[in-house]
């Protein structure tokens, strides 16, 4: 008999659906369930046999424990450990947070929800290349993704290259995500997808983005063949809870609600207008994103304004920001970072870069040329260089 856990489908009285037990062993059957009434909160639901008992269930209102006493002479069991999410607001200050009981059985008391924690970051130059050393992996729902900063810049920020190959409904459930920003920007075909309280399920096209604020309840439904979608979110690792209970669409168009403090966007490109860019030779079209956060980020395409591309500088010099991101992917076309800071650097399409804090750059506006950017905070404070 050993700790790792393996799972019976065993009613409980009067109950008629299945439920899932947790098995351990243990050397002292009266030790454990001593341990796990006094201190754990657990009640004994069975125990068998009467005169000499060595089984034993025990149970909270989301967790089933089956303890089974290890045999005379037998090897002690390994350390186990169990897990108690709950509102920690709602215990005596003074309640431990970890608990220590026979066999090297540790119990940990746990927020149901801790606070989001956004690490510090670092400022790199990332720059990714499609399909050089950055292959498709399976991800979630049978989608396929490469990572854009294999780096993640310290955990702060996480961009993906998604990709559905084949057409129809996708595998998906409704889902929130406990995130700082996060953000999908729709490079090629489309996708049917349903957010909570904004109406019916949309669609996304080329060109299309939104704006899927903090544990908005949301889920993907049908894509075209070879949909290509790009990600960004903050922090980079960060949690995915699904919601059952949540019925999807929910019959309510609020599209003024706020989820933490930011508001849904669903930009469409077909009835954008193009607007003059700080960037010489290139124009722009808001997403709207900087408004919906109140200025968090901001998300825009930019285009060159067509022709050939102007003369290489050679120096390089142009803008540099201060601000925590700032990501770009080129959607179409080809072009040339230049930078005293980071050298010159060819851009084709599906590649893209993070550029750091206090680096100059320039882009060459050449023909064809589109790309996303995208930044934190929405408009990005100069910075010098020198």
């Amino acid at each position: 008999m050993v700790n790792e856990p393996r799972a019976i489908a065993m009613p409980l009285p009067n109950q008629s659906q299945p439920v899932v037990q947790i098995v351990l062993g243990c050397s002292s059957l009266a030790a454990s369930v001593r341990f796990l009434t006094a201190e754990a909160g657990f009640a004994v639901r069975m125990i068998m046999p009467a005169e000499d008992p060595t089984i034993a269930v025990l149970s909270t209102p989301d967790c089933v424990l089956r303890l089974e006493q290890l045999g005379a002479g037998a090897a002690p069991p390994p350390p186990a450990r169990l897990r108690i999410v709950c509102d920690l607001d709602a215990l005596p200050r003074e309640a431990p947070r970890v608990l220590e009981g026979p066999d090297r059985l540790r119990v940990e008391i746990a927020a149901l929800h801790p606070p989001l924690v956004v690490p510090e970051g670092t400022q790199e130059f990332v720059l990714t290349r499609h399909g050089a050393g950055s292959g498709w992996h399976a991800g979630r729902a049978d989608m396929l993704y490469r990572d854009l900063i294999p780096s993640r810049l310290g955990g702060r920020f996480a961009a993906s290259h998604i990709l559905i190959p084949s057409c129809g409904p996708v595998p998906d459930y409704v889902h929130y995500h406990r995130v700082r920003f996060q953000m999908i920007f729709c490079r090629s075909g489309w996708v049917r997808v349903c957010y909570e309280d904004q109406g019916d399920p949309i669609v996304l096209r080329a060109g299309d983005c939104v704006l899927q604020p903090p544990q908005i309840r949301h889920r993907v439904l049908e894509s075209s063949a070879g949909l290509e979608v790009i990600e960004v979110s903050c922090p980079a690792a960060h949690e995915t809870w699904s919601d059952p209970d949540m019925p999807l669409p929910t019959g309510k168009n609020i599209p003024q609600r706020e989820f933490n403090g930011q508001r849904f966007v669903h930009h469409v490109a077909s009835e954008a207008r193009w607007q003059a860019s700080r960037f010489p030779g290139f124009e722009q079209r808001d997403t709207g994103i900087g408004a919906a956060t109140h200025g968090l980020a901001g998300a825009r395409v930019l285009r060159s304004h067509g022709g050939a591309a102007r003369e290489r500088r050679g120096d390089g010099a142009g803008d540099a920001h201060a601000g925590e991101f700032a990501f770009y992917f080129v959607l179409s076309g080809a072009t040339v970072l230049e930078s005293t800071a980071l050298g010159a650097h060819d851009l084709n399409a599906a590649d893209s870069c993070v550029l750091p804090a206090g680096a100059d750059f320039a882009i060459q506006p050449t023909a064809g040329l589109e790309l996303l950017e995208v930044t934190l905070p929405a408009e990005l404070p100069g910075a010098a260089t020198g």
